[in-house]
């Protein structure tokens, strides 16, 4: 008999099962407010554009200025550098690395890249 009154106590849902605990509310903000932020970080750290750019130097070369051979950035239109890096990162425009290194930034990250590239001064400017 007392396993048939587990089974009465395990499909019996108390008053306080049913409603939403208040630690359930606070786990999910939390869990939230964990997965936000990234994008905050990003917002509050002033060079984190100098900082995603600064990867980019191999190639394209010192705050945007390439010595040749790979396109400068320094100067362009954001909106130009913006359009570029998502049909990279989408493959609408194929590359031989760039389509790669695009996957790698979140669109964020490459409007806030665009955005240092074009405030650059042009090589010779």
């Amino acid at each position: 008999m007392v396993i048939g009154a587990r089974a009465v106590v395990a499909t019996t849902k108390t008053k306080t099962e049913e409603i939403v605990h208040p630690i359930h509310l606070f786990v999910a903000a939390t869990i939230m407010a964990a997965a936000a932020a990234p994008a905050a970080a990003q917002g509050s750290n002033p060079n984190l554009a100098r900082s995603l750019a600064a990867t980019c130097a191999n190639c394209h070369g010192t705050n945007g200025v390439s010595q040749g051979g790979v396109d400068s950035l320094a100067g362009k239109p954001k909106d130009e550098i913006v359009r570029k890096m998502l049909d990279y990162k989408s493959g609408a425009k194929p590359a031989t690395i760039m389509h790669q290194l695009a996957k790698g930034y979140t669109d964020e990250q490459i409007e806030l890249l665009a955005g240092w590239f074009a405030a650059q001064k042009p090589a010779g400017k």
